[in-house]
């Protein structure tokens, strides 16, 4: 083999070496997982069967974001066995960040830029049930999304929770001091 072919067979193999990859990503399933077709989870959720009987914690109400959430209704009434299921799930997804009195007095939400939300102000009262379900559904600024973690049964227990409990001494001192200044 002569210096001249061994010289242009080097050029060849260069090319080729370089041109490799591209001709590797032109294959048609290099671009499987890159171009498919997006479903979101309950995008377009089927109907349920003819018939058929939804049980207790079957969702029926699919909302798009929070404020669309902000209308709905509490299907849950207060009781006292819903109070306490929303008791036992606010322990473990919402003490962390608000405390166990609702403050945001937390160990991660002391530790955070924003203090999150006094679930126990008076403002809560002016905040619709639908609203809180969506900022538990979607989450917030600085609060996380607990759609995935929590039914939507019990994201409305933990409504009646904060509405019923947290929330009620602060309803009940704002209309005290409504009350004193009308005197």
């Amino acid at each position: 083999m002569s210096r001249t072919s061994h010289r242009a067979a080097l050029r060849a193999a260069m090319v080729l070496a370089l041109l490799a990859p591209a001709a590797a990503f032109a294959w048609p399933w290099s671009k499987d997982m890159a171009n498919y077709i997006a479903i979101k989870p309950q995008a377009h959720p089927m109907p349920f069967p003819q018939r058929s009987i939804p049980l207790p914690g079957t969702p029926m109400s699919h909302v798009a974001d929070r404020d669309a959430a902000a209308t709905l209704a509490n299907p849950i009434p207060a009781t006292p066995e819903s109070i306490e299921k929303g008791r036992q799930m606010f322990t473990i997804y919402c003490t962390p960040c608000h405390g166990t009195s609702g403050t945001g007095n937390g160990l991660v939400g002391e530790k955070l830029i924003m203090r999150p939300f006094d679930l126990t102000s008076a403002s809560m009262q002016q905040i619709p049930d639908g609203l809180i379900f969506g900022y538990i559904t979607f989450g917030g600024v600085v609060m996380p999304i607990y759609g995935n973690d929590l039914s939507p049964n019990e994201r409305w227990h933990v409504v009646n929770y904060v509405r019923n409990v947290l929330a009620r001494p602060a309803a009940q001192a704002a209309a005290a001091s409504a009350a004193a200044k009308a005197k």
